[in-house]
């Protein structure tokens, strides 16, 4: 069986964490959705990145704390660390990442999340936080983080080391997510609003490559992201989307992108 489902809808590929009840992630799960985001990055058909849970209760409820319990130190570092590769994978791949919180998400699933652009939550879903400080350890796939680079120092010191879990209504007030749509027909919302970023509504290869020049910018001084930025505008000038988009502004026309 599966531990990560991809479906594609269209330009959309949908990465469902399928390990009941849960959802919670484990060595395999993680390879197994690095493999997906693999291939969606080669897949020039692939558009959009979707990343939700099975069912309704969680999107994912973080690691297998059984397992890590039994694991020895060394390869729980190593896990740790497959985990922070993949997930920096995912932020590397020139392509919108939307994460669907269909449930609970906290821990590990919040760390997922995290790594996506756009964090669209279910309606009365859940709770979302990193409670890890509970359990003696740290939020170790990236929390600490990128928690701190969305909500800010204070904010994310404060989160983790009470280790709360908020309501989807505090999370989005907070900035942690950027909408909270109707429990009813929530994955059919979700792929309805995440076409509206593929061909022919968007030039995708655009919107892939601002998530990157954001995403690596960040890390970079003034001088280097600003030099990055041309060279990603440079490839979207040669590309299709840029002659069709600056054609159909001089003839008052709306674009019609290929994604190319």
């Amino acid at each position: 069986m599966a531990l990560v489902d991809t479906i594609r809808h269209g330009g959309v590929a949908v990465l469902t964490l399928d390990n009941p009840p849960a959802n919670a992630y484990s060595h395999e799960m993680h390879r197994e959705l690095d493999a997906a985001i693999l291939e969606c990055r080669f897949d020039d058909a692939v558009h959009v990145i979707v990343i939700t849970g099975a069912g309704e209760r969680f999107f994912c409820a973080g690691a297998d704390i059984a397992m890590l319990a039994r694991a020895a130190p060394d390869w729980k570092y190593n896990f740790c660390l497959h985990a922070n590769e993949t997930l920096c994978r995912l932020e590397q791949t020139p392509k919108l990442v939307i994460a669907a919180v269909n449930g609970h998400c906290v821990g590990g699933g919040l760390e997922i999340a995290l790594a996506a652009d756009l964090r669209w939550a279910r309606e009365d879903g859940g709770k979302l936080g990193l409670p890890e400080v509970t359990l003696g350890v740290l939020p170790g796939t990236g929390g600490t983080v990128r928690l701190s680079r969305l909500l800010g120092r204070s904010r994310a010191i404060e989160l983790m080391t009470s280790g709360e879990n908020l309501a989807f209504e505090r999370g989005l007030e907070l900035g942690l997510l950027n909408e909270i749509l109707p429990s009813p027909g929530f994955l059919d919302a979700v792929l309805e609003r995440a076409q509206r970023y593929c061909p022919p509504h968007k030039a995708s290869r655009a919107v892939g490559l601002i998530r990157r020049s954001v995403v690596s910018g960040l890390e970079m001084g003034l001088e280097q992201h600003l030099a990055l930025e041309r060279e990603l505008q440079q490839r979207l000038f040669t590309g299709e989307d840029a002659r069709e988009g600056l054609a159909a502004f001089g003839e008052k026309r709306r674009p019609e992108f290929t994604g190319r």
